[in-house]
């Protein structure tokens, strides 16, 4: 592995372990046991390393929004699709934790960002697309555009809500089945545009893979 691929997974390593904004490119450096010097060299400044991981992770989202072209979709598509992301989601959560700073902080990766979402906005519209053909939704083009749309805040929102909502002084840290929370309710949002005849397949894929979060139930109950 080449020193710049090295800085970069130790940089998403310190990120995500311990914030973005306590992390140096010094601390950086030392993780490696390489100069400060060396890090520059590959990198003018963390903002670049900053910048060359959202590539990675904008790559890694690109890939997995596709369609396949040789075949109808199916349920299970719909399935890895949710679950792929939300490991993005996860391997990447730095920038989820805090992206308002992150893009605040830089002009260039906000418009980088931006043309993302509207590239990310038309591959959701095209799945939704493909299910509808498949016949496992039914839904008009105009409530597409909104699904999708809805689709992508509760994708991205999904920490700051449970930082907001669920996370406190004894609760510090969001685990891999908080996450996975939000591959429930981006079930729940496409639940109503689910045809007769995959509404039971898809309801039972949901129940096996992705079940209702106990720890939802138990806010319930509290509020209750």
């Amino acid at each position: 592995m080449s020193t710049k691929e090295r800085i970069l997974d130790a940089s998403l390593q310190l990120f995500n372990e311990q914030g973005e904004r306590k992390v140096t490119t010094n601390h950086i450096a030392a993780h490696l046991a390489i100069s400060p010097g060396n890090l520059y060299y590959h990198f003018k400044n963390k903002q670049a390393i900053i910048f060359a991981l959202f590539e990675r992770y904008e790559s890694r989202v690109l890939d997995i929004l596709q369609v396949p072209e040789e075949r109808a979709l199916q349920p299970l598509d719909k399935l890895r699709y949710l679950q792929d992301i939300f490991s993005g989601l996860w391997d990447y959560r730095f920038m989820h934790r805090d992206m308002e700073h992150l893009l605040l902080a830089d002009a260039e990766l906000h418009a980088r960002y931006r043309a993302f979402f509207r590239l990310c906005l038309q591959r959701v519209q095209q799945i939704f697309r493909g299910l509808a053909e498949a016949g496992i939704i039914r839904i008009s083009e105009a409530d597409i555009a909104s699904l999708a749309l809805n689709t992508w805040i509760v994708v991205t929102s999904w920490f700051s809500f449970l930082r907001c909502n669920l996370l406190n002084a004894d609760v510090d840290a969001i685990s891999p089945e908080l996450l996975r929370g939000g591959i429930y309710q981006v079930f729940t949002l496409e639940r109503p545009y689910l045809t007769d005849e995959y509404r039971e397949a898809m309801n039972q894929l949901q129940q096996q893979f992705i079940p209702r979060p106990s720890w939802l139930e138990a806010d319930e109950e509290t509020v209750g």
